[in-house]
């Protein structure tokens, strides 16, 4: 916090479900009661690690920040973490590009639709399941065009038709996976 020259930190969370995750959740259990962090929460925690670090502990997780886009929507963990108390928050909305995304037929229908465009659809289809999104762009109409998502309403019929894109698979990797557990705990951090 030094330096960062803050006296406190809004949110702090525990990147990945491997290691010492109840050594490092009681010492953010200590910093959030003596008021250093205002909030604590955790990142790619599946349901099973997620309930059970929610059963063990004092203080639950704030939020669980989960890869969540059209094409891995995160359906029934989304309902698992509404029932602990748990927001979901979304990291990559956009899917990072992958499977030709902003090209999406059914993605690009919605958005001529609303005279949107695909990144707002995706935007308003989250934020209108309740999951909150955090982006980034240093580009001013990026920026602009992210904040007019509040201005439209997806209908019962557009919100259906995004759920037919739903794979149930990760786009990116799965902490169940043996080899990429073993690869995440050789990662180096560099202070």
């Amino acid at each position: 916090m030094e330096q960062l020259q803050l006296d406190y930190l809004d949110l702090y969370l525990i990147h990945q479900p491997i290691g010492d995750i109840y050594g490092s959740w009681r010492a953010m259990q200590e910093l959030y009661q003596e008021g250093k962090i205002r909030a604590i929460g955790v990142s790619n925690f599946q349901m099973d690690r997620l309930v059970d670090l929610i059963i063990h502990n004092e203080v639950i997780p704030v939020v669980n920040q989960v890869e969540t886009h059209p094409f891995c929507q995160q359906i029934e963990s989304a309902a698992i973490m509404k029932e602990n108390n748990v927001q979901i928050e979304s990291w990559a909305p956009f899917a990072e590009g992958r499977n030709n995304i902003f090209q999406n037929e059914i993605l690009v229908s919605i958005a001529e639709k609303h005279n949107k465009t695909v990144a707002q659809v995706i935007l308003r289809w989250l934020t209108q399941r309740g999951i909150v999104v955090i982006l980034k762009s240093v580009h001013k109409e990026r920026i602009i065009e992210n904040f007019n998502i509040f201005i439209f309403e997806l209908n019962l019929e557009d919100m259906k038709l995004i759920t037919t894109l739903d794979t149930k698979m990760s786009l990116f990797f799965s902490n169940t996976d043996p080899e990429t557990v073993k690869w995440l705990n050789n990662l180096k951090i560099d202070n």
